[in-house]
């Protein structure tokens, strides 16, 4: 048997963990002092209480998992005699990985007759997601593990994302964003446009005055990078800004049909943290990143 794992940076909640016999991989984050690990510390995540914590002055900060945390979750699997395959969030954005890849060396000599297999989506929230959701439908589907990996050394290069921040001051805190102008945060309604590159790496590209403008660019990049859009889910995150999300959705059915689907999700604390409130991205299947 081979057992999917992803984790919440991927904006997998515990439904769709079910829905794919899925474990999940809890990232931590603190605010105001305390810690917390997603949907370990509590069952559900209330999106507008945590981005309303934020509007009122929070910076909340992330850290990496240990190795002995993979282990407690990887090793259970492999002693039942299950090999694995983690779609994890992107490699170039948390040393934890570094603790991943200790562990799993670590199980595999315990377990030498078991199966370690790893995609890196270099993407994180919605664009990670929408991969972890095509890996769980193949898996659905009975296709091979050799298979998967095959797909995915070409695909995960084909699902972009591309998002604007309400509010530079969280990008700041964290440095997750290359190419941010430090000034840029004290302008009034700018609104920096940032995407994920085939290196899993987030960058500036440029910005946008208003949300009017920010939300047409993002609706550009579908347009002009597209790759059979109907063909695929279209996966909005949002930071706690429903309005925008009904906006872009009903845009993206006006061009491509009431048929596309279109997924809203409320992006991780994990990853939000990072974002801030009042943010949105769109990811979609694309010629290119």
């Amino acid at each position: 048997m081979l057992k999917l794992f992803a984790d919440t940076d991927c904006d997998v909640t515990p439904a769709i963990a079910e829905k794919y016999g899925m474990g999940l991989i809890s990232m931590p984050y603190s605010i105001d002092g305390e810690t917390f690990y997603p949907y370990e510390s509590y069952e559900t995540f209330d999106a507008h209480e945590f981005y309303d914590r934020l509007r009122g002055g929070a910076l909340p900060n992330t850290f990496a998992i240990n190795r002995e945390k993979y282990i407690s979750y990887f090793e259970p699997v492999f002693a039942a005699g299950d090999d694995i395959i983690y779609v994890h969030f992107s490699r170039a954005l948390s040393a934890t990985f570094d603790a991943m890849d200790q562990a799993a060396a670590e199980l595999l000599k315990k377990y030498p007759e078991r199966k370690f297999y790893a995609i890196d989506t270099k993407g994180i929230t919605v664009l990670s997601l929408n991969i972890v959701l095509e890996v769980g439908d193949m898996m659905k589907a009975g296709v091979p593990v050799e298979e998967i990996m095959k797909w995915a050394e070409t695909e995960v290069d084909k699902f972009a994302l591309y998002f604007f921040a309400d509010d530079l001051k969280f990008f700041k805190h964290s440095g997750r964003v290359t190419g941010l102008a430090a000034t840029m945060g004290t302008l009034l309604g700018v609104r920096p446009i940032i995407y994920i590159n085939s290196e899993g790496k987030m960058l500036s590209n440029g910005t946008e005055r208003g949300r009017a403008r920010a939300i047409n660019r993002l609706l550009a990049y579908v347009d002009e990078l597209g790759d059979d859009v109907k063909g695929h889910r279209v996966l909005i995150g949002n930071t706690d800004a429903p309005e925008i999300v009904e906006e872009i959705t009903a845009r993206l059915h006006e061009k491509y049909g009431s048929e596309l689907e279109v997924i809203r999700i409320d992006v991780n604390p994990t990853a939000g943290s990072h974002c801030g409130p009042n943010g949105v991205g769109i990811c979609f299947h694309s010629v290119h990143r």
